[in-house]
């Protein structure tokens, strides 16, 4: 993932909203999300190459999400794939803190990372650019540095996000692919510097990314409600023969997942 915006113990009906758009090189083979036939809990995409994922879900309330950090000086060749950390996490049974616990003495093998893990009341963020942090209620945003740095793209789904939260219904959904969507380019004296060219800084600069390599795959929605009900709702960009195909996810979380006073 390269950008996401959520919203926690924010809003009297969701315990959640997250919206999480997925960029990465055209040519890299994935699948779109469905429940996994190795793992019938998890619902998420899938990384052709390495068989990792960037977003998930579990029928019991388990989530988890990342983002690469931006820092071409420190790339590793030959790190490990970073689509494993979410996908270990939501198909395992350990709480975000033992996981963390775990993953935290190996973290230098992968390149610069954020991740979200959610169960029950934790939710944590974890990068081994910057450590751990346990989330209070707020809204936040994530893109390819630390959890709410500043940058045009993070601050203004931030703001599209907080207009979003006043919609009900399918108005709610509407608003949160149409923040997804938003192609705004802000000015260059507002870019960040992290290495790699203003030509790319300003490519990457957007909400919605789009160039002749690289750009945008898919978006995502993600709201767990209050009643224990989870919507999840992937577009993916798909040249042939429509540009987007839409999958659409609604289930009630099993007993034993989260329940009345859970993320609150």
């Amino acid at each position: 993932m390269c950008l996401i915006v959520f919203a926690y113990n924010f809003h009297p009906s969701y315990r959640l909203i997250l919206a999480a758009n997925r960029d990465e090189f055209y040519e890299r083979p994935s699948a779109p999300a469905d429940f996994w036939e190795d793992q019938p809990q998890v619902l998420a995409g899938r990384d052709l190459k390495e068989g990792g994922t960037w977003l998930g879900v579990t029928k019991k309330g388990k989530f988890a999400a990342i983002t690469n950090y931006r820092d071409p000086s420190t790339f590793k060749s030959n790190a490990l794939s970073r689509g494993g950390l979410v996908s270990r996490y939501i198909s395992g049974k350990q709480n975000p803190s033992n996981y963390l616990e775990e993953i935290s003495p190996q973290a230098d093998k992968y390149n610069g990372f954020n991740l979200i893990l959610g169960e029950g009341s934790d939710l944590f963020v974890f990068s081994n650019c910057g450590g751990k942090q346990e989330l209070k209620p707020g809204i936040y945003g994530l893109s390819n540095h630390l959890l709410n740095t500043p940058w045009p793209k993070v601050s203004r789904g931030k703001r599209l996000l907080k207009a979003a939260l006043d919609k009900k219904g399918a108005e709610l959904g509407k608003a949160l692919f149409d923040l997804l969507a938003d192609r705004h380019i802000p000015p260059d004296r507002k870019l960040p510097a992290t290495g790699i060219g203003l030509e790319w800084e300003r490519v990457l600069s957007s909400i919605f990314i789009t160039s002749p390599v690289y750009g945008t795959r898919s978006s995502t929605i993600l709201l767990i409600g209050k009643n224990n009900r989870v919507k999840f709702v992937e577009k993916v960009l798909d040249e042939n023969p429509e540009p987007w195909v839409t999958s659409r996810f609604s289930f009630k979380l099993e007993k034993g997942g989260l329940n009345e006073g859970c993320l609150s």
